[in-house]
């Protein structure tokens, strides 16, 4: 089991020996510092504590040992024990981690997009736009009925869109940067530019 933290750079593309593109997502990848390690014996469970991008600012006395600006858990089930190395304390965690061709699970928080209607949000149709319809396109339309008097406990309607956790399994490495710790991921990942990203091999 491999784990880290990164962050979003943004996309790019790669070519092949073929002349085939690939669209990528390049990750800074660590290094990550382990600051505790979970025990079940201990805490009731098994789980790896690291931190990424140190504070800069002077730090509180509660914080002496984790100042760091993210700290994660990763939880350690039964299927990964057999494949999981022993980490210890101030261990630090980079890029060469990893090699070119892991499948890895992508978490991440998705783009917030504020307040948006029925019609972008759930992709509702709209109303017609004739027939005596006046400003009414992009409308949601009935909400309910007569009975029971009241709108029903998960109906789409208009409301925050977005800025929702996102889990994406078995995304393929391209490619390890070890000098730089940077990874090149196939495909889009979850957040704007300069997201956090939590990354489990």
């Amino acid at each position: 089991m491999k784990l880290i933290l990164g962050k979003k750079l943004g996309m790019s593309q790669i070519f092949d020996k073929e002349g085939k593109v690939t669209p990528v997502t390049l990750i800074e990848a660590g290094p990550c510092k382990v600051l505790q390690v979970k025990t079940k014996d201990k805490d009731g469970y098994d789980a790896l504590q690291v931190g990424f991008v140190e504070k800069k600012r002077k730090i509180k006395k509660t914080e002496k040992g984790k100042e760091y600006k993210y700290i994660r858990e990763f939880r350690i089930v039964k299927e990964d024990k057999s494949s999981f190395p022993p980490f210890a304390v101030a261990q630090v965690i980079d890029a060469s981690v990893f090699t070119e061709g892991d499948k890895v699970k992508i978490i991440g928080t998705s783009k917030g997009k504020g307040f948006q209607g029925a019609v972008k949000r759930w992709g509702f149709t709209g109303r017609n736009a004739t027939h005596g319809m006046k400003h009414e396109q992009r409308t949601l339309g009935s909400t309910g009925s007569s009975i029971p008097a009241r709108v029903i406990k998960g109906r789409r309607m208009p409301g925050r869109m977005g800025q929702d956790r996102v889990t994406i399994d078995n995304l393929k490495i391209v490619m390890v940067d070890k000098e730089n710790n940077l990874l090149a991921l196939k495909g889009a990942v979850p957040g704007p530019k300069g997201a956090l990203i939590q990354i489990k091999g």
